[in-house]
């Protein structure tokens, strides 16, 4: 039996072995994942009679064959691969884990039975930010509160087009407020990347407008937004003006207040919202960066994975460093080393004079911190650097409703909004 999922997940996997891509893990879980949905749903329905034929009495398949795939033996080198054959519908070998209560188990078991050898639990640490027991069994978002909207728009210039979800809190009742584009990371989408960083129910609380662009897979095959590729670190061209459209076309829809525009993101959103405040610094008032790299830190994909590993080669200057910015990177970050978010903050202020005051925290029951101000002569906020002390690639302070993210860190969409404010 042809199993498209199969050939899905043996390519991604393949990826993981050949790149150690967190993207490539992901996307075999999601389908173990969307496979036993279809499963779930196939043993509710029960099973179902084959259509008739006028040519041919009407049968019935009693056992018809699964989608789950049973170990099989060996297969002789001398003939060609077959799939084997296959439990009852209504049931999984006895030999499987139960998904729902040892998800990672499941996922391991379902490796095992495709001849992929990988190891789930050396491949990914917790600090690669997923949570397969939240993937195979997600919880529910909380709803939105009562007269607030999550509404789609779309946007389109010459570089193409992207849609992108907009909240409008409760409290709007046609006064200006700030509005924050935020960008995902790869793999992400603005439902996803909403509900982990729960930017919308800070957003609630402070009376703001949230846009959330929305890469493609066409664009990216991972969703990643292409801060490496030169033609989208130029004004005027590629992803930063379809972004810096969409911040101007709300603003041309709503009263927005155009000295409280900004812009941030995480790992690829992260590094696309420093180069799209680079570019844009008439629109975007500050910058926050999550797990990002610095501006044209990459020019292709190789010197991209270089900077990821080892951090930027080269950190050239970038702005006139009036325009402030907020960074958060875990030091225990395995997928963009924390050294770019060292180098984010040295080209962001490279012309700023002044030594830094420094200050140490934790999260009770989670991770300790180290923050790191920069202030202007009359004591306006201009920079922060958080590291997050064992802290991976993820969202720090967010919500295991959304993926790429850490609960035990400080909160991050609320630091980067308190930050916002007062820097304008």
């Amino acid at each position: 039996m042809k199993l498209p999922f199969m050939s899905s997940v043996r390519g991604a996997a393949q990826k993981l072995i050949n790149k150690g891509a967190t993207a490539a893990v992901r996307k075999a879980m999601e389908s173990m994942v969307e496979l036993q949905q279809k499963q779930q749903q196939q043993r509710a329905a029960g099973p179902q009679p084959a259509p008739a034929s006028a040519s041919q009495p009407h049968m019935r398949d009693i056992n018809p064959p699964p989608e789950y795939v049973a170990p099989r033996s060996a297969p002789d080198a001398a003939q060609p691969r077959a799939e084997a054959a296959a439990p009852p519908q209504d049931s999984a070998p006895a030999s499987a884990p139960n998904p729902a209560t040892n998800p990672t188990e499941y996922a391991q078991d379902m490796l095992n039975r495709m001849g992929i050898k990988i190891d789930l639990q050396a491949n990914l640490p917790g600090n690669f930010g997923l949570d397969l027991g939240s993937m195979m069994n997600p919880t529910p978002a909380a709803p939105l509160p009562e007269g607030a909207k999550f509404i789609s728009g779309s946007y389109t210039n010459h570089a193409g087009s992207r849609n992108y979800k907009l909240y409008v809190p409760s409290t709007y009742t046609g006064q200006a407020m700030p509005l924050l584009v935020m960008l995902h990371g790869c793999t992400q989408n603005p439902d996803d990347f909403a509900a982990g960083t729960q930017m919308n129910q800070v957003a609630e609380e402070m009376g703001c407008f949230v846009a959330y662009p929305e890469q493609t897979s066409g664009a990216n095959h991972s969703k990643c937004w292409n801060w490496f590729n030169a033609i989208d670190q130029q004004h005027g061209q590629g992803e930063p003006s379809i972004i810096a459209g969409i911040a101007q076309q709300i603003i041309d829809e709503y009263p927005v207040n155009e000295r409280q525009v900004y812009v941030a993101g995480l790992s690829a959103g992260g590094a696309m919202a420093v180069i799209v405040g680079t570019l844009y610094p008439e629109l975007f008032a500050a910058v926050g960066v999550h797990s990002g790299l610095p501006f044209a830190s990459a020019q292709d994909l190789p010197s991209a994975l270089s900077a990821m590993k080892r951090g930027a080669s080269t950190s050239r200057k970038a702005g006139n460093g009036s325009q402030p910015i907020i960074v958060f990177h875990g030091d225990n970050d395995t997928t963009v080393n924390p050294r770019n978010g060292e180098q984010v903050i040295e080209q962001r202020l490279h012309s700023h004079k002044g030594a830094p005051s420094i200050q140490s925290g934790s999260v009770p029951n989670g991770h300790r911190y180290t923050q790191t101000t920069h202030t202007k002569a009359d004591g306006t906020p201009l920079g922060e650097h958080w590291v997050v002390h064992g802290a991976g690639h993820a969202w720090s302070g967010g919500s295991a409703h959304g993926t790429y993210t850490d609960a035990k860190g400080p909160d991050a969409s609320r630091e980067m909004l308190r930050f916002f404010r007062n820097v304008t």
